[in-house]
């Protein structure tokens, strides 16, 4: 058994993600980041690294970015060392993101984020188009899931290295639910709908089997999914720690076209987490049923907008549960922007990302909590509107000061233990309403 300090042990007790983060470097060994200046010969940065008496870890997607697995004790030394070093870009930790989830209410079984964000009728609008990809970067979605199954096109896994094509089956739960939220197969007469009704999704495994993953993989995922044609990209994890590594992806990725989505956080204060943070991403807080912020969401001019984040029912491992977090308001953001692509096929990530923010609604807290408002799917789309929507002017810049102090260990969320089966709905047959009603029986157009 590993001898941790007592603090931690007890700690631990209560929040068991914290302690697998704590332990989650090999015993005896860390992580660090180094990205060399480019033009640089094989032969200088091994020379480099075996002068430090270290071992090499894996090459990262990242051009000339590799991992060092230095010895504990060390780290300040070598990092000292590599920050004096012409032939070094940067160098930093390799920290650890987790996800951004709360357990809540096991017995809420109504999908009332969609109603809420007035998804129901944008659907009588727009399907989106079958050819957005959806990357999901997370801890995986279960393939086998019927509600999801039909729509995965690609499973990579990059908490190994070279992150391979291959097939994972989530563990944890996470990826799955972040999935369901974003795009479960709409229609099909069993489980509940997606706001991407025809987006296809790619699983991208950056997280492990108990929510947890170092940022170089992370990035590798981001990295992954960009190059893999992702139009949008939904991050639903973070850290507190910032990282030249995670910005280089993130900016990448965007590069690229994608769009990209983060969870803000669930710490409940003005307080950065990173990607979210990051320019190049779209920053997520949580609200509830009556659009007040949740008690835990992070807030702050530099979050962008906010979705329905409490008691949010999806699929989860073979089956459906509710779990709250800006983890689940994040796939509302990424399934419009999936939508937005699908309706315009000829829009830059920059018009996708300027809709979404000047579409939405400006619920109490806006401007304080966050800069634009709580996301409109129908005014989005352009469902509410007489005429339609003009493409979007450019976004104004958002300032705004991050944490004073970065924790080197991102905040952790303890895992979710409910799992609910909703009940099945009858088929709609009354001709005067929407077919959609059969999935949100409350809303008003159903009564």
């Amino acid at each position: 058994m590993k001898v941790i300090p007592l603090i931690l042990f007890l700690f631990s007790l209560l929040f068991p993600k914290v302690a697998l983060a704590q332990n989650y470097t090999a015993v005896g060994t860390e992580r660090l980041i180094v990205k060399f200046r480019a033009p640089i010969l094989k032969s200088q940065r091994d020379s480099l690294i075996s002068s430090f008496g270290v071992a090499r870890g894996e090459q990262l997607k990242l051009k000339d970015t590799v991992v060092l697995n230095v010895p504990k004790g060390r780290r300040e030394e070598i990092l000292g060392k590599l920050s004096k070093n012409l032939l070094v870009e940067f160098s930093e930790v390799d920290q650890i993101a987790t996800t951004q989830e709360v357990p809540n209410d096991p017995n809420f079984s109504s999908q009332w984020g969609l109603t809420k964000i007035d998804a129901p009728n944008a659907w009588n609008t727009t399907h989106g188009s079958g050819n957005v990809d959806i990357a999901i970067v997370d801890t995986g979605i279960n393939i086998n899931h019927p509600d999801l199954s039909s729509k995965i096109v690609l499973s990579i896994n990059c908490t190994v290295v070279g992150c391979p094509v291959q097939t994972t089956t989530d563990a944890d739960g996470h990826g799955t639910h972040v999935a369901g939220i974003a795009g479960s197969i709409t229609n099909n007469g069993i489980g509940g709908a997606g706001v991407a009704w025809e987006g296809r999704l790619i699983s991208i495994k950056s997280l492990d089997d108990s929510g947890a993953g170092y940022y170089s993989w992370i990035a590798n995922g981001i990295i992954a999914a960009a190059d893999n044609g992702a139009e949008v990209i939904n991050l639903s994890l973070g850290g507190t720690s910032s990282s030249a590594t995670l910005e280089s992806a993130i900016n990448y990725a965007w590069s690229k076209g994608a769009v990209i989505v983060a969870a803000a956080g669930n710490s409940g204060k003005n307080r950065a987490l990173y990607p979210a943070y990051y320019a190049n991403a779209i920053a997520v807080a949580a609200t509830d049923q009556n659009d007040k912020k949740a008690g835990f969401s992070n807030y702050g001019t530099w979050v962008e907008v906010a979705a329905p984040g409490v008691s949010i029912l999806s699929t989860y491992k073979n089956d459906y549960s509710t779990l709250s977090g800006t983890s689940m308001s994040t796939p509302y953001v990424t399934g419009l922007a999936a939508l937005l692509f699908g309706q315009n096929s000829e829009w830059t990530n920059t018009q996708v990302r300027n809709q979404i923010q000047s579409t939405a609604d400006a619920i109490a807290g806006t401007g304080t909590y966050w800069t634009w408002g709580r996301i409109n799917v129908c005014r989005a789309v352009g469902c509410a509107l007489a005429t339609p929507l003009s493409t979007p002017t450019a976004t104004p810049t958002v300032t705004a000061t991050p944490s004073a102090t970065a924790s080197p260990t991102p905040s952790l969320s303890p895992t979710p233990i409910s799992t609910v089966t909703p009940t099945p709905t009858p088929t709609v047959t009354a001709a005067p309403k929407p077919w959609w009603c059969q999935y949100i029986p409350t809303h008003s157009t159903c009564q």
